[in-house]
This record gives structure tokens, sequence and C-alpha cells, in this order.
């Protein structure tokens, strides 16, 4: 009979006991797995918060505090895999390998080398700090901060493997380090390539939007299946391909890899069990009524070849690069090439959802093309009647432009870009 101990107070090492005897390595790993929670940050998009705390809560996932841009959270191994996998509102998960005190370079020095790094990094793999973010704080030198804490952890991971330097190059495990009001917290990333990086895109188009930006306006939205919804300027898919995959409930990270896969907690056997699990809940029995246009001809060829690669992804299949043609199919979203002042609601729909991203003129060129197409969607509620307007835009004076006020209006980021996103319920005729 094997027992699995929690140790409560300062960290240790788990251990089990078989008989009165230590265990395998490998029976500490389940036995580790199984009880020890994780501290974790999902860091996400600024004016997304409640939306990631939101998906924490529905996958059961308890949240320990959230501040811009970040939510904390707790998750033993099988949890993090879920919050990798199911997350679609976050860009990153990172763990948090210490928190303490950090006054002068002595004390960052001590508290990362008193790390447990064996215990997340393995022999074959080096280190990188690939981001320090400083407020409030005594330390202020960046480069100074990223050269103590490399050596600190590169010191403590020689001494336990006994070598005199750790591996360069690819494959290295990435570290942060933010120090705010002289309190340090280490983080130790265990998504890899950021988590908007679905799998399906190939190309992105001239100014694509995130993928989980995308999903954070779906999300904010109140959009549901039921209702139908529209993008007249899809451009390479994001918002339709991402509202596909919530109708579906497919997870948005099916058709990726993580680096917590390549770290010493990694876990093959829960990953794979989990990723069975959640392929069996993806359903495509329902007819969806989403719906993508653009005037672009080659961003709707992108959009369909993302959509066909999302579609295959979320049916567990592996990839090549390259251009697809979706499958007609009623539970994927139809996408033609279209004028936005040509679309028009279908016949007997009298309520859906226009949820889109109009050219930005930072992002697309000159500013006053960008107010003349907010110019000239000021009749789209005539030809939505009843539907939901919901789009985001750089433009701070949006308003001004398409002739009515919002209902709502929320300042967050699409990347490093500062954005508004304006919500009209369902009454947009100025």
């Amino acid at each position: 009979m094997s027992f699995c101990f929690l140790l409560i107070g300062k960290r240790k090492a788990p251990f089990s006991v078989i008989s009165g005897n230590v265990g395998t390595r490998q029976n500490d790993k389940l036995c580790y797995n199984a009880i020890y929670m994780e501290t974790l940050v999902a860091l996400c998009g600024v004016g997304t918060e409640k939306v990631v705390a939101n998906e924490l809560r529905k996958l059961k996932l308890p949240i320990r505090d959230a501040g811009i841009g970040r939510v904390r959270f707790q998750a033993d191994i099988p949890g993090c895999y879920r919050a990798l996998l199911c997350l679609r509102a976050a860009d990153r998960v990172l763990l948090e390998a210490a928190n303490f005190p950090a006054g002068d370079f002595d004390a960052l020095f001590e508290g990362i080398r008193a790390v447990d790094w064996e215990r997340y990094i393995p022999p074959n793999r080096g280190i990188r700090i690939t981001k320090v973010r400083i407020g409030k704080s005594r330390l202020q030198s960046v480069t100074g901060v990223q050269r103590a804490a490399h050596k600190a952890a590169a010191a403590r991971l020689c001494e336990r493997y006994h070598c005199s330097r750790l591996p360069e190059g690819d494959g290295a495990a990435e570290l942060r380090v933010y120090l705010e009001k002289d309190q340090a917290s280490v983080l130790l990333d265990i998504s890899g390539e950021p988590l908007f990086k679905r799998g399906y895109r190939t190309e992105g188009g001239i100014a694509p939007l995130r993928e989980t930006t995308a999903a954070a306006l779906i999300l904010l939205s109140a959009w549901r299946r039921k209702f139908p919804l529209y993008d007249p300027f899809c451009g390479s898919g994001a918002i339709i391909i991402e509202a596909a995959l919530y109708a579906w409930d497919a997870a948005p990270g099916l058709g990726r890899r993580f680096a917590l896969s390549e770290l010493s907690l990694g876990d093959s056997g829960i990953e794979k069990s989990l990723r069975e699990e959640l392929l069996g809940r993806v359903d495509f029995s329902r007819p969806v009524r989403i719906y993508g246009s653009d005037a672009d001809h080659r961003a709707i060829a992108l959009a369909k070849s993302n959509m066909a690669r999302a579609y295959a992804l979320a049916r567990g299949e592996t990839l090549d690069q390259g251009i697809l043609n979706p499958p007609a199919l009623p539970c994927l979203p139809a996408i033609r090439v279209l004028r936005m002042e040509d679309a028009a609601a279908p016949a007997g729909i009298p309520a859906g959802f226009i949820i889109t991203n109009p050219p930005y003129g930072k992002r697309l060129g000159a500013l006053a093309e960008a107010e003349a197409v907010y110019r000239s969607m000021a009749n789209i509620g005539r030809r939505f009647p009843g539907w939901k307007l919901a789009l985001i835009t750089d433009h701070p004076g949006f308003e001004s432009h398409f002739g009515k006020r919002a209902d709502s209006c929320r300042e967050m980021t699409n990347g490093a870009l500062d954005s508004y996103f304006y919500q009209y319920e369902g009454r947009v005729c100025p």
C-alpha cells in the first residue's frame, strides 16, 4: 500500500512510503502531482481580467487574487494542463516559483538560489531570463536584476546536477522576475509559445487580431451559440473561428504543445488523458449560424484556410503547413467576399450579434481612412435591426464618427495597442 503525505508549512520535496520503504521517483511524481497545489499567474490583456477569472472558476481552479493584466490562481499538475488547454482569453500561464522580499541584490540572489529549481528544470535544460519588470523598488537596474537572477538559478542547478555550467541554446526554461515595492516574484513560463498561437493560423493578414483578444470580445459580449454571429470585417477569421471553437466546446489549446511537458513537472500521462477527455467533449452536431465577410479576397482565402485548420485540429488531427479549403458542413461558419456596406441580416432572423474589428488607423493606414469606415457603418442598424453591435478599435472618438453613443465602452489592450471595446445593445440606429 502506498501513502502520500502533504507537507504543511515550509515547502519540501514530496515523498511516498511503500511498505515502510522510500518509493521510486515515479511514485514520488505521481503522489506530488496528485496533492500539491502550485501558484500560477494567467497573463491577459488589460481589461480582460474578469473574463479570465470567470474561465478559471468554470474550470474549478481557485483564484487567489487579480491585478492589471493578470489573475493568480492555484492548480495541481492536472489543473495546470487544464488551464493551458482550456483558457481562451489568457496570453500565458506562468508558475510562481518564489515570492520574497528583495530590497537589495544579496536578498534577490539568495531568494532565487533557495528555490528548488531541480524540481522544475531537468538536467538537460538551460535557463533564460526573458523579462524583468520593476516598479517602486530600490533595485532599479533591469540588466542587473537579470544577471543576478540567472546567476543565482544557475548556481543552484549546477550544484544539484554536479556540473560547471548549464546547457545553452534552444529549449532553455524561461524565467521572469517581477519586482514590485521590493517584493520579488519569480515566475517560470509553462506555456512556451504565447497561448494566442493556437496552431490554426498560417498567416494573419495585414493587421491580425490576437486570438485571445477575439475570444475575450466574444465572452465580454455575452454571445451564446443559439444566436447568430456576424463579423463584417473578418480579415483572417480570428473572431469567427474563436466563436466556432466556443460553439463546438473545443478547447483552444488542442492543436499545440506546451513548455510544461518539457519540464520536470510535466506528466505525459496526465496530458494524454486530459487531451482525450477534451476531444471527447467536442460537438460538431449542432449547426452554427456564424458568418464572416471581408472586401479583401486574400483575407477571405486566409480565413477559409484558417477555419479548415481549426476544424481539423478540433477533431484531433495533425496538420502540415499550407492552404486548406474548409469542407461544406453545417457546423462551420459561412465565409465570403462582401463589402460591409452590402451586408444585411439574413431573412427571418430578428436578433443576433455583430462582433467585429474594423480597420484601425494606426494599424492599416491613415486615420482619416479609418474614420471614413466608421462613418460608413452608421446605417448598420437599419440593415441589422435588433442586432447587438460590439466592436474593438484604437480610436477613442469612434462614437462621434459612428453617430451614436455606445451603451458601454471598456478600455482594453490588443497586444501592445491600447484599444476600446464599444457595445451597442441591439439599438444601433442613429
